[in-house]
């Protein structure tokens, strides 16, 4: 191919998740008829019809779907081929319907903005948005724990990873990380009902994200300045607990946060499906209310760092394709 072709190739995609990622910052999620909501009904209904206590069906499950999202992201590129704006247009809607930045730190900002004015009724109606944990039982500060602790788990799941996968497989790799996350979410989760079912779906989304997320812990502590953390205890709390969170993937970036917030999260974690005793990942104080708003900030700013990492991803994987 000729490099003048491959400079579009690979610029098409790098402009396209930038664009992607300010159409996301300015306008956040679609308003009406999000695509990711109407996969996820799709799924459920598919759920529903397919539903066995099996790790095979399970799988067949995760595959149509998963696959079947990818599969059409790819006819999605071809059709689009011959035309740089053609594949900068689709990548960057293809990027603003799967990277969730602006309302994840949207609804953190709500929440920590609740839970100062002390309206602990408004906060625990709002947790439910970031995460799965029963908010009834929560004080002021688990309100803001679960919430922190929710902003660090998807800056990676909601941010980093798609983009990652945007910048590795373009518009497929954004589609089908993103349908494989969502079905993690519905069925992965630890519930009698799909505990064979899901599992499938939860072991791909842990292999999707793992590269992810220790890309999200390696921003999340260059970044801890901006929060008057230090890199270094961001580094330390990740290399000494991590290893002992249950999920291989939200271990690295919730400890990383921790460290760079110079705060201890993890503990009893209350889910309407029962009770995890956590480990506890950091050595400072448990976070308080004022914490989630430096969280978000955080968050934000991890962001940034990881559309720029994603964008010269893109134009490495290019350059290396080059005859």
């Amino acid at each position: 191919m000729p490099d003048t072709v491959m400079i579009a190739v690979v610029s098409s995609r790098a402009v396209g998740l930038l664009l992607g990622v300010a159409a996301d910052a300015v306008f956040g999620d679609p308003r009406r008829g999000h695509p990711v909501a109407v996969f996820g009904s799709a799924a459920g209904r598919l759920e529903r019809a397919w539903w066995s206590d099996s790790r095979p069906r399970g799988v067949a499950y995760c595959a149509v779907l998963v696959g079947g999202v990818a599969v059409g992201g790819a006819a999605a590129e071809r059709a689009v081929a011959r035309s740089w704006v053609g594949r900068v247009l689709l990548t960057a809607v293809a990027t603003w319907v799967v990277v969730g930045g602006r309302s994840l730190a949207g609804e953190g900002s709500a929440l920590a903005a609740e839970l100062t004015a002390d309206d602990l009724g408004a906060a625990r109606r709002r947790l439910p948005a970031l995460c799965g944990r029963d908010p009834s039982a929560l004080d002021a500060d688990g309100l803001a724990r679960a919430a922190l602790e929710s902003v660090a788990e998807n800056t990676s799941d909601a941010v980093v990873a798609p983009l990652v996968w945007g910048a590795v497989a373009g518009v497929p790799g954004l589609l089908g990380y993103r349908a494989a996350n969502t079905l993690d979410a519905m069925v992965g989760h630890l519930s009698e009902r799909h505990r064979r079912f899901g599992w499938a779906s939860a072991r791909l989304d842990d292999v999707l994200n793992g590269v992810p997320a220790r890309l999200a812990a390696v921003l999340t502590a260059g970044a801890a300045p901006v929060v008057g953390g230090r890199p270094s205890r961001a580094v330390a709390a990740w290399r000494a607990d991590a290893a002992r969170h249950p999920s291989p993937n939200a271990g690295p970036v919730e400890a990383a946060f921790a460290g760079a917030l110079g705060r201890q999260l993890g503990g009893r974690t209350v889910y309407p499906y029962g009770v995890q005793e956590r480990p506890t990942l950091g050595s400072g104080p448990p976070p308080r209310v004022a914490d989630l708003a430096r969280a978000v900030r955080l968050s934000r700013v991890v962001t940034v760092a990881s559309a720029v990492v994603a964008a010269g991803v893109a134009a490495g994987v290019g350059r290396r394709q080059r005859p």
